[in-house]
C-alpha cells in the first residue's frame, strides 16, 4: 500500500538531518508535523475500514456455518419422515454452506493481518509525531545556535555528516520497502475430472451423513420403545 510506504518514510526520517539541510528550519519542522498529522488521519481511516471489513467477513463466515447446521437439522427431520431424497438434498446444501464458511476462514486471517499492519503503522507514526512536536522548538533552537557559531571546522563536519546521512537514507529508501498487501484468492472453476471426483466424494459424504442420521434416529426410537 502506498499509504504504508509514505508512513514508513516519515517514521524513518531523521528530524535533525532534515532541519540541518533546510533553508528555513522553522518552516521545515512545521511542514513535517503537518505531513505526519495528515498521514495519521489517513491511517486511522484505513484502520477503521479494515476493521469493518474484518467484521463483515467474520459475519459471513458465521452465517454460512449456521446455515450448514440448519440444513443438517432439516436432513434429520426428513429422515424422521422417511424422506431420504429430501434428506440428501438437505445434506448437499449443508456441505455447500460448510465449504463456503471454510473459504471465509483464510480471508478472515488475511484481513486480521492487514488490520495488525495498519495498527502498527498507526502506532509508530503517532510516536514519531509526538517526537517531532516535542523536539521542534529544541531542534530549531539548536540549529540557530549552530549557525550562529560560524566555525568553519564545524560547518565542514556538518556537511560531511549530512552527505553521508543523506546517502544512507537514499539507500535505505531503495531497499526498505515492506508493503502489507492482502489479496483475495481467485476461485477457478471448470468442468474437469477433478470436479467429477469431487462430486462423487460429496455424494459419498452425503450418504455417510444420511446413514449416521438414520442410525441415531433408529437408536432413539428403540430406546423410546424400550
Amino acid at each position: 500500500m502506498a499509504l504504508l510506504e509514505r508512513v514508513s518514510t516519515l517514521v524513518r526520517a531523521n528530524l535533525n538531518d532534515l532541519i540541518d539541510k533546510a533553508e528555513d528550519p522553522e518552516k521545515m519542522i512545521k511542514q513535517i508535523i503537518l505531513d505526519m498529522q495528515n498521514q495519521l488521519l489517513q491511517v486511522k481511516t484505513q484502520v477503521a475500514i479494515a476493521i469493518a471489513d474484518q467484521h463483515l467477513l467474520e459475519k459471513k463466515q458465521k452465517e454460512n456455518n449456521d446455515a450448514a447446521s440448519e440444513w443438517v437439522r432439516k436432513a434429520e427431520l426428513a429422515v424422521d419422515k422417511k424422506q431420504d431424497d429430501l434428506a440428501r438434498v438437505a445434506l448437499e446444501r449443508s456441505i455447500s454452506y460448510k465449504e463456503l464458511a471454510e473459504s471465509f476462514t483464510q480471508q478472515v486471517a488475511d484481513q486480521k493481518a492487514q488490520v495488525e499492519n495498519l495498527r502498527t503503522a498507526l502506532s509508530k507514526l503517532d510516536q514519531k509525531l509526538a517526537e517531532a512536536q516535542n523536539k521542534s522548538d529544541l531542534l530549531i533552537a539548536q540549529h540557530r545556535r549552530a549557525r550562529a557559531l560560524g566555525k568553519a571546522s564545524d560547518a565542514r563536519a556538518n556537511m560531511l555528516d549530512t552527505s553521508k546521512a543523506a546517502g544512507f537514507d537514499r539507500m535505505k529508501r531503495r531497499v526498505a520497502h515492506d508493503e502489507a498487501v492482502s489479496e483475495a484468492k481467485a476461485e477457478l472453476a471448470g468442468d474437469n475430472v477433478d470436479d467429477k471426483f469431487a462430486a462423487l466424494e460429496k455424494e459419498d459424504a452425503i450418504e455417510k451423513l444420511l446413514t449416521e442420521i438414520k442410525s441415531r434416529r433408529s437408536a432413539g426410537t428403540n430406546q423410546a420403545v424400550s
